[in-house]
């Protein structure tokens, strides 16, 4: 049965320096959770206060209803996937696998079992007799899973586990993790700075910034309504461009033109649009700027321009498709008002 998780209030500080402040969030069962923000922001410091490698300083943390704080990592059933792959060189992959429960003195024929079952389901049966030095970064983070699978834990955690890959191995090992999630119904939390990982693979995203929680959502209404700047900036790729912007009478005002939107605009200073939800095609919505083709991207699927408005601000559009731009020409920019976002001098999203 999977396992929720309540973190109440939950403070860290390393003497007089706090670094995560008050966070309040709930994981239901089952659900991957994805803890995303820029280095620094406290995500791995709260994974590892939820895995009992970390003592609270203060507020309660919840599994089950159960109150956790002073419980140790051991007893909490909870297995732990780290950045580092930490296998031991000297023993073969099977001896890795089984050692965790071995320590624990679990009957042979247990430790047999559940290791040929994690390796079913990571698919490395014919890995089991070779040594980590025999195996690639993928295969190795696939046998650092396995061990954590082993150990039937209740939750699974990790900590940026994909990033001493390369990007081809990182998009296959994030296809595996999330199969296994599938497959095995678990809770998860995943920490990443990388918001592809999490807009891929989570239920739930919570973006992290300075010890405090921006927002917590499914990926979908974080990319469609975020809360503000720092998380409509930081989910999407490439980011969301952010022009200045002001409103006269009701119409808002941004790259030299007006535009009427369908909701109140009063206090806007910024005006946010996705490069996606750029065009440079007539007819396709509602022109707003000339701009100058600085560079272009063809990466075969998409054409990336990066352009610059009239009043010097940069702009990122994303076509679909092979688009033929002229470098340095200058080009209509077409957007759909019901797309647009804006944002007031706060930076907080206006509604």
């Amino acid at each position: 049965m999977a396992t929720r998780i309540e973190l109440k209030q939950i403070k860290k500080a390393y003497g007089e320096v706090a670094v995560i402040h008050g966070v309040d969030l709930t994981i239901d069962p089952g659900e991957f959770t994805v803890f995303v923000g820029p280095s620094g922001c406290g995500k791995s410091t709260l994974l590892r206060m939820i895995a009992g490698l970390e003592p609270i300083t203060g507020g309660d943390l919840l599994i089950d209803g159960q109150r956790m704080n002073e419980v140790p990592a051991a007893r909490r059933g909870i297995a732990m996937v780290f950045q580092s792959y930490a296998l031991y060189p000297h023993m073969n992959v099977y001896q890795n696998l089984a050692f965790g429960l071995e320590t624990a003195k679990m009957p042979k024929h247990e430790i047999e079992s559940r290791v040929q079952r994690a390796a079913e389901i990571l698919k490395i049966e014919p890995l089991l007799k070779r040594k980590p030095k025999q195996l690639s970064g993928g295969q190795r983070q696939r046998v650092a899973i396995g061990r954590a699978i082993v150990r039937e834990p209740k939750i699974f955690l990790f900590d940026e586990p994909l990033s001493n890959l390369d990007a081809e191995l990182r998009v296959a090992m994030r296809v595996e993790i999330a199969k296994l999630h599938n497959d095995l119904g678990n809770t998860m939390i995943y920490v990443t700075h990388d918001q592809v990982e999490a807009m891929t693979m989570a239920d739930k995203i919570v973006v992290l910034r300075s010890g405090i929680i921006e927002q917590a959502g499914a990926p979908l209404e974080l990319y469609n309504n975020p809360r503000n700047l720092f998380v409509a900036g930081f989910i999407g790729s490439p980011k969301m461009n952010f022009l200045s912007a002001g409103a006269e009478g009701g119409v808002l005002r941004a790259a030299g033109s007006s535009l009427a939107l369908a909701r109140d605009v009063g206090g806007a200073k910024t005006l946010g649009i996705r490069p996606e939800h750029i065009t440079i095609v007539e007819g396709s919505g509602i022109k707003f700027a000339d701009v100058r083709v600085d560079l272009v991207e063809n990466l075969g699927g998409q054409t990336v321009v990066y352009a610059t408005t009239a009043d010097g601000e940069a702009l990122t559009i994303v076509l679909e498709g092979q688009r033929s731009v002229e470098l340095g020409s200058t080009v209509p920019a077409y957007l759909d008002p019901s797309k647009a976002h804006v944002f007031d001098a706060e930076g907080n999203a206006i509604r």
